[in-house]
């Protein structure tokens, strides 16, 4: 099977559990968390398979982010002033 056919057979499953989990609201009321959560459920599952199907129609849209290019020449000093050195404490103080 192809991934769009398996998407598909995803989908249909997916329709089928709405259609029952509906019926259930309507035998068992849809008040109970329980019935709430297994709906909740059922919309996270339909959400991850859509983004999922959007994922696989792209394919040559770029699965990771940029690089970013950091330069080797050291930063400006001027940048760090008002801070202090990272578990040194500050430069006027000495440690207990």
């Amino acid at each position: 099977m192809s991934v769009h056919d398996d998407l598909s057979s995803i989908q249909r499953s997916l329709d089928e559990l709405a259609r029952s989990v509906t019926r259930l609201e309507q035998q068992v009321g849809s008040g109970g968390l329980e019935v709430r959560r297994v709906r909740t459920d059922a919309d996270h599952l339909r959400e991850s398979v859509a983004l999922l199907r959007a994922a696989t129609a792209a394919p040559d849209a770029p699965h990771r982010p940029d690089l970013v290019t950091i330069p080797d020449t050291p930063y400006d000093g001027s940048l760090w002033t008002d801070s202090d050195d990272e578990g040194l404490g500050a430069r006027d103080r000495r440690a207990p």
